[in-house]
């Protein structure tokens, strides 16, 4: 859990910007869409290996330029 105290004389808009820091780091917002719906197994292999092809299409366009 992401906890940012505000300091004495400190903005709300600091604060705000180094809690959004400190959740990015801790990846806490990947985590909460990675468990908010259920993957069958093979669901998540085929998303897997269509992110795989995906990737390489754009190596090899970008090899190609």
């Amino acid at each position: 859990m992401a906890e940012v105290y505000i300091q004495d004389g400190e903005s709300l808009e600091s604060a705000l910007r180094r809690f959004k820091r400190r959740v990015q780091q801790a990846d806490i917002i990947k985590e909460i869409k990675k468990h908010s719906y259920y993957m069958k197994p093979g669901e998540r292999r085929r998303a897997k290996a269509a992110l795989s092809r995906k990737r390489m299409r754009k190596k090899l366009r970008r090899e190609a330029e």
